[in-house]
């Protein structure tokens, strides 16, 4: 039977020697491992997300322009003709439009006036196709609906009375336009 030896005639303790201490190696690596791992934590909280979405809403109108009817149109008949308000509201909220009787002296949402060339232009607005519902300040049924989030274009029906008989000139008027929600 032969041993390992080496040169100098010593048995490989040496290699054993190698051994245990790439065992003792292994060990110690093994437990700072597991010290590190057992030292290890973990902490939770919450995170409170918040948002108030204000309800608001924007109006805005187009011009209600009647054209350039002659003065014996207006004295023959009705000038009818159309503009829009737009409204647009949170989604959900609900409003309510509102047009006061124009800047015309001695005018009223019945009949409201447009002035230009030193006389009036009586007219009105209403609500509906019919004519028939005035658009004023107080609406019976009032004039709204409930917000969208979107543009909501609502149609103003004029109407420039027939049988008035006025000089030519550029007539204008200004109607406030109120959203209440």
């Amino acid at each position: 039977m032969q041993t390992n030896r080496q040169p100098s005639g010593k048995p490989a303790r040496n290699l054993r020697s190698a051994v245990r201490a790439a065992l003792s190696m292994s060990l110690i690596a093994g437990a700072l491992c597991t010290t590190h791992a057992a030292q290890a934590a973990t902490a939770t909280s919450t995170l409170t997300v918040t948002a108030i979405v204000a309800s608001t809403c924007i109006v805005n109108a187009t011009t209600l322009s009647f054209g350039t009817p002659t003065s014996a149109q207006i004295r023959d008949g009705n000038i009818d003709s159309t503009g829009t308000v737009s409204v647009n509201c949170t989604k959900g909220t609900t409003f309510t439009l509102a047009l006061d009787k124009g800047a015309g002296a001695l005018a009223t949402t019945a009949r409201r006036k447009m002035t230009g060339g030193g006389t009036t232009l009586e007219y009105t607005v209403y609500s509906d196709t019919n004519r028939q519902l005035l658009w004023a300040d107080v609406n019976t049924p009032a004039i709204g609906g409930s917000g969208t989030g979107l543009d909501q274009p609502i149609t103003a029906y004029g109407r420039i009375f027939a049988g008035q008989a006025v000089p030519a000139a550029t007539y204008i008027d200004v109607i406030n336009v109120t959203v209440t929600y």
